[in-house]
């Protein structure tokens, strides 16, 4: 076995990349991605909503100036990550991706070799004071301007015994007027009796992987921002913020953009 891979154990890393359509996942990952499929069908479509909601943030932020991301819990490199859709609109746009799974690690270094100012650090997001430190963060980010901080589909593997709030605020403390933090959250709290059995059955599946989640309800989630300011709409489901698609159906995620003033 490969140093620091576990190839027995599905991990959300992988298993977002099977349902992305992506290569990059064991017989494991795909074992489970399947069982999960089967109780929430919409999984692949939670999985694409949340991509998408990423290039919208990223658009948004770069449209108001930010030039600088940092993107916690980063995954496995697929179409469209955070510096390509960054760089159509602003090609001087610096990327410090962060991930603590190993598979994802290896196939962002091998994507980002000869990519200038995008970085990619092997840590553990719910320690901020690790990442904020890595030489691959602070040496290519400058925090005296602005940053957007992204979370998405992050917070779901973080428990209450992390303490979750104090996570985030780890990253807001060093964020000056101007930055941003995006996070998008699983949740069963919603009216949908159906989606929030799917939602259940999937957290069920996953206690057995390497990468338990974690259920929040709306409030908890909005909570996780303390007391930023939401862009508009505020914390809605993440198909929902600034979507163009008329009536775009839920999928158990609430997702928010906070600024920083």
């Amino acid at each position: 076995m490969e140093a620091g891979i576990d190839f027995e154990r599905p991990n959300a890393a992988r298993l977002y990349d099977y349902y992305l359509g992506g290569a990059h996942n064991f017989a494991s990952d795909r074992e489970l991605g399947e069982q999960v499929v089967k109780v929430m069908p919409e999984v692949r479509a939670w999985a694409r909503a949340n991509r998408a909601f990423l290039a919208r943030v990223v658009r948004y932020c770069v449209a108001q100036g930010v030039r600088q991301f940092l993107d916690l819990g980063s995954g496995i490199p697929t179409v469209n990550h955070v510096h390509d859709v960054a760089r159509e609109l602003a090609p001087d746009t610096r990327v410090a991706y962060v991930d603590f799974e190993p598979v994802a690690v290896a196939h962002s270094q091998q994507l980002l070799a000869h990519v200038e100012g995008v970085s990619i650090t092997r840590a553990d997001a719910r320690d901020p004071a690790s990442v904020l430190s890595a030489p691959t963060v602070n040496e290519l980010l400058d925090f005296r301007e602005p940053v957007a901080v992204l979370a998405v589909a992050l917070m779901h593997f973080v428990s209450d015994d992390d303490d979750p709030v104090k996570m985030i605020e780890g990253y807001r403390r060093v964020l000056v007027p101007g930055s941003f933090l995006a996070i998008s959250q699983v949740s069963d709290d919603y009216d949908d009796p159906d989606l929030t059995a799917h939602v259940r059955a999937l957290v069920e599946l996953y206690r057995g992987s390497a990468t338990p989640a974690f259920l929040r309800d709306r409030t908890q989630i909005r909570a996780l921002f303390g007391e930023l300011e939401l862009v508009d709409p505020g914390l809605v489901d993440v198909n929902h913020w600034h979507n163009d698609v008329p009536d775009p159906p839920q999928l158990s995620n609430y997702a928010g953009l906070a600024r920083i003033l």
